[in-house]
């Protein structure tokens, strides 16, 4: 199963890459993924419509997790391929909850297939959101929000902006 995890720039530091895969060790965790409630919410969507949708959600949670400490601040998604037994339903539910949101349910080596990282400059405009009062909040998630993620196949993790 194809997954949209969010990370942050620390967690590619346990990627292991050969010639010819690069993996992951990943523990349970909330990731994203096409499931049948986000197809629902999004029946005009193509294919490449949900998994992008899907793949949003992780970059927004990834905001999350930066804020929380990570030490650099920039946004990661980690595109793997898991087998389907080790992922669960959403742990949690409410409004706040993507219908993208999955659970990795044990420790897994996940196959990388692609990263996305924030560009470098990107960095002031994420950690804003975490220091402004709550009247800038919107303003200073529209900057995050416009800023795009830069795509590296898993044999160029190496060249992701730290």
């Amino acid at each position: 199963m194809r997954l949209y995890v969010p990370a942050t720039r620390d967690d590619l530091d346990s990627v292991t890459t050969t010639s010819t895969r690069a993996t992951w060790p990943i523990d349970p965790r909330v990731a994203h993924a096409v499931t049948p409630a986000l197809r629902a919410e999004l029946p005009d969507e193509d294919d490449e419509g949900v998994e992008y949708a899907a793949w949003l959600a992780a970059a927004d949670d990834s905001l999350g997790l930066v804020l929380q400490g990570a030490s650099s601040p920039l946004r990661v998604v980690v595109t793997v391929e898991v087998p389907d037994r080790v992922v669960g339903d959403a742990p949690v539910t409410g409004d706040d909850v993507s219908p993208s949101t999955v659970q990795v349910t044990e420790d897994v080596d996940a196959q990388v297939v692609c990263v996305h990282v924030d560009e470098t400059d990107a960095g002031p405009d994420v950690l804003r959101v975490g220091q402004v009062a709550e009247a800038e909040l919107d303003a200073a998630l529209q900057a995050v929000v416009d800023r795009d993620l830069l795509w590296y196949d898993w044999t160029e993790l190496g060249d992701a902006p730290r």
